[in-house]
């Protein structure tokens, strides 16, 4: 994971602008605009996710954290 995750960091956003250059030489700018989209959309879904769980995982306040399952007698 080391070499791989910097690799993947560099080459997706390139391939994706790749993508989106061969759709518009192919079928036109209405095509990349349509592909341009469906990314903004699936990243909004994504960015949406996170922050869910971010919520979710951050501590409410005033609420004491829940004891390990070792500890409420369950493992």
């Amino acid at each position: 994971m080391r070499i791989a995750k910097p690799i993947l960091l560099v080459s997706t956003p390139i391939g994706v602008v790749f993508g989106l250059r061969e759709a518009w030489r192919l079928a036109g700018p209405r095509m990349a605009l349509l592909m341009a989209a469906m990314l903004a959309v699936v990243g909004a879904f994504m960015w949406w996710t996170v922050q869910r769980i971010r919520s979710e995982a951050a501590p409410s306040p005033g609420v004491p954290p829940t004891p390990p399952a070792s500890r409420r007698g369950l493992g």
